[in-house]
């Protein structure tokens, strides 16, 4: 039997915006080298593997070039195609089991909110050269587990960012988040993320980059609801809602693409 795919455009209500992710519903667990091998193909910033399992779905997300501990995105795309398609009951939560734990999804009107970990970050010197690939002076340099967060001056400043991607591969993390905050309402703060040493220079909308955003940007706002833009050329829109050591993220998402892979 072929295998379905459906591309989905996440954390946005408009077609070709936000963040594109692939999801394939399996009857069964895949050969690991197979799902690499459709991630490549479908050369997305994640493509999400789902199998049924008895409270839920165990859930996998691969980049074109590694499998990946925890993407916000492809979550909501995932939980978007389980309703869309009737494999859940538009009441019912959706269940994700991951390399990250039991990750949730519920919908609330035309929106869906997703139960991640926080994933703070500590005060950190800055590596070699990260700098200078960003081409910015930082105000403030933090690590997570995951990925380094650089605070700049300005929102133009976010904006304006060209890195240079190949000395920026060099930087010993999953990606760099930069941020600032917003210039104007409605938005609390703006980020972008870029992961050359994951496969992708720069990811249109990332929502597990917010999962360390929400949780720096309470202590320096004072504040735990925000709603965040990410400043990619396709943009992305996340309602973020610090919950102690869990982070609600809020998005939209838009089919654009049913497909079948060939055998």
């Amino acid at each position: 039997m072929a295998v379905k795919i459906t591309q989905v455009d996440a954390f946005t209500d408009k077609p070709f915006a936000g963040n594109p992710a692939a999801v394939c519903i399996l009857g069964a667990p895949a050969d690991e080298a197979w799902m690499a091998a459709v991630a490549r193909e479908m050369n997305l910033s994640e493509t999400a593997f789902l199998v049924r399992a008895n409270d839920g779905h165990n859930l996998r997300w691969f980049t074109p070039a590694v499998e990946v501990a925890l993407c916000g995105h492809a979550t909501l795309a995932s939980a978007h195609v389980l309703w869309e398609e009737g494999h859940l009951k538009p009441s019912e939560q959706a269940r994700f089991h991951t390399k990250s734990g039991l990750l949730t999804a519920e919908r609330q009107g035309s929106w869906i909110e997703l139960d991640f970990p926080a994933v703070r970050e500590q005060p950190a010197s800055a590596p070699a050269g990260l700098a200078e690939a960003l081409a910015v002076k930082p105000v403030y340099v933090g690590r997570n587990k995951f990925d380094y967060l650089v605070e700049v001056d300005s929102e133009e400043t976010v904006r304006k960012l060209a890195p240079d991607f190949t000395a920026l591969k060099k930087v010993g993390a999953r990606g760099i988040i930069v941020t600032s905050r917003s210039r104007a309402a409605p938005y609390d703060f703006v980020s972008r993320f870029f992961a050359p040493g994951s496969g992708v220079d720069e990811d249109p909308a990332t929502g597990s980059s917010h999962c360390c955003l929400g949780p720096f940007w309470a202590k320096k706002l004072g504040k735990t609801e925000f709603l965040a833009y990410q400043a990619s050329a396709r943009g992305g829109v996340i309602r973020v809602r610090v919950a102690g050591d869990r982070v609600k993220l809020g998005g939209q998402a838009v089919t654009v693409l049913h497909g079948e892979l060939a055998e």
